[in-house]
């Protein structure tokens, strides 16, 4: 009969060995997720690689669609597409964000609006027109300026019925130079 008691008692000491393995190792997957929550507060080399998009499958569709988006032949070396709005139908818009290689923002919208409803969406309620720029590009050679106090810049044209607008944070060099590469 003890013999039996004993085999009995085996298990549950098992059992409870396993228990507290279980809540012990509970306990330290919440140090270790506190404490990764609590260093990232703290880090300021976090890892902000940009997410590539495929962008030109976008194009594609778009060209499927009948629509001829304002997109760049080509990204310069280095910048990457991180962000693509495609809308087909009865209001066709479009959109491309990519970065710099020194990760400043440059962004493509082109729809049915108009150019001011464009400027003060994406670059300020409050952004100036300036001088025209001249830019060539298979759009256009003349470009309206725009700039904000905050120093974000817009270039916008008109093709069709559609107001089309480059806009960003990079540089102007940057992003006059990005204009020359745009085509349809």
């Amino acid at each position: 009969m003890g013999h039996v008691s004993g085999q009995g008692g085996q298990p549950s000491r098992y059992n409870r060995s396993f228990g507290g393995m279980t809540g012990a190792l509970i306990v330290t997957v919440l140090f270790v997720v506190a404490f990764v929550a609590w260093r990232g507060l703290f880090r300021t080399d976090t890892d902000d690689t940009p997410v590539p998009v495929d962008w030109q499958e976008s194009v594609e569709l778009a060209d499927q669609a009948g629509l001829q988006v304002v997109r760049p032949r080509e990204l310069p070396a280095g910048w990457v597409a991180t962000s693509v709005d495609l809308r087909a139908g009865d209001d066709p818009r479009w959109g491309l964000g990519v970065l710099t290689d020194e990760g400043d923002f440059v962004g493509i919208r082109q729809q049915d609006a108009s150019v001011d409803a464009l400027v003060e969406q994406y670059v300020d309620e409050k952004a100036e027109a300036g001088d025209d720029a001249s830019v060539d590009s298979e759009i256009t050679d003349t470009w309206q300026t725009w700039s904000d106090s905050g120093g974000d810049h817009g270039w916008s044209t008109e093709v069709g019925d559609e107001a089309v607008l480059v806009y960003g944070s990079a540089p102007i060099a940057d992003i006059e130079a990005y204009l020359g590469l745009l085509t349809r």
